[in-house]
């Protein structure tokens, strides 16, 4: 009648007969091992996917680290201890993208590319960053690449790697910055370069400022010949490092214009100033 209940089909059965039919159902055939094998290989690749976000986190992170550290260059006394400081903190971040390569032993780095993409983007922005302080040029992605070789003897085990892929590992190994994250960190060098003539005007630096806007305008007429034919990702920072480029061309201007009549120590704070109109006047937060 209505409301009661209904009875189930399989409650005509006893219910030995049915754990019996059940078994019978699954046995443990050829196709259900593969299927097993399937899963433990899908579980293994998830789990080494998951370690390399977490490397590409750390890395992410102590390159960020690095590269406040270099802020610093211009208002250090001593600038040669602020570069010695970053060195031995990017040997670091090398120790985590070398524990990268290893999980990438036998492995199509394209697979998990997009796990440690971040990382390897921000180490570039580090690297060229503490480069350009140096030498005032951009490193090539062939002199980043030569700094991603491995050896046995600095060799570290860590203890995510199997015993299998331990018994594998070569010698000698390497991580090859791709041609797309080297782009995508240059183009977030471009800020951070913008945020450097900004300090060295406030420090009383008034050289620094043009040699950055000759520098970024060479730099932007590179990424133009990429234009929408390349990636998404870089057509889509093109827009920033032209804000970069801009806002240097701008406290170059202030300087040339009224440098004169404006205390030093106010330079920075007219630069601020205008950097604030030029975002407002573009609709950027």
């Amino acid at each position: 009648g209505s409301g009661g209940f209904r009875k189930r089909k399989h409650d005509n059965f006893p219910h030995g007969q049915r754990r019996e039919e059940k078994e019978n159902v699954n046995p443990p055939s050829a196709l259900m091992k593969s299927f097993k094998s399937f899963q433990l290989e899908l579980d293994t690749r998830h789990d080494k996917y998951e370690r390399l976000v977490k490397l590409s986190r750390d890395i992410t992170i102590e390159s960020k680290r690095t590269i406040f550290l270099l802020h610093r260059f211009t208002s250090a006394p001593n600038g040669e201890e602020i570069l010695s400081e970053s060195e031995v903190k990017l040997d670091a971040v090398r120790q985590k993208i070398k524990q990268v390569a290893q999980e990438l032993i036998g492995e199509d780095m394209y697979q998990f590319h997009r796990a440690i993409s971040p990382g390897l983007q921000e180490y570039v922005e580090a690297v060229s960053f503490q480069y350009f302080i140096k030498t005032r040029s951009l490193i090539s992605v062939e002199e980043i690449n030569k700094q991603l070789i491995f050896t046995a003897e600095d060799r570290e085990e860590t203890t995510n790697m199997t015993s299998s892929s331990q018994d594998k590992q070569p010698h000698r190994w390497s991580l090859k910055v791709t041609p797309v994250d080297y782009l995508l960190g240059v183009a977030d060098l471009t800020g951070e370069l913008m945020r450097l003539c900004i300090s060295s005007v406030g420090n009383g630096d008034i050289d620094t400022p043009f040699e950055l806007s000759q520098f970024l305008r060479q730099i932007y007429d590179g990424f133009t010949f990429i234009g929408n034919t390349g990636p998404y990702e870089v057509s889509k920072k093109l827009y920033t490092l032209k804000q970069s480029l801009a806002k240097v061309e701008n406290a170059c201007y202030t300087l040339k214009v009224r440098g004169s009549e404006i205390p030093k120590h106010m330079l920075a704070d007219v630069f601020s100033t205008k950097t604030e109109l030029i975002d407002q006047e573009e609709g950027l937060p």
